[in-house]
């Protein structure tokens, strides 16, 4: 049985037009403004990863 893909906008985007939304089961980014367009494929376990170790901070 193939689950359907599900998508949850940030908590950060409030009611603004310009936020991304994340997948469910996780593994892609879409804009919310045009969510029959492209989707970004992404590592999400990578990412987090990579993010907790800090290789994003200036």
């Amino acid at each position: 049985m193939i689950k359907e893909t599900q998508w949850r906008k940030s908590s950060y985007s409030g009611q603004e037009t310009h936020c991304v939304e994340l997948s469910s089961p996780p593994g892609l980014i879409r804009d919310s403004k045009d969510p029959d367009g492209p989707r970004l494929s992404v590592d999400v376990a990578g990412f987090l990863s990579a993010v907790k170790a800090g290789r994003f901070e200036r």
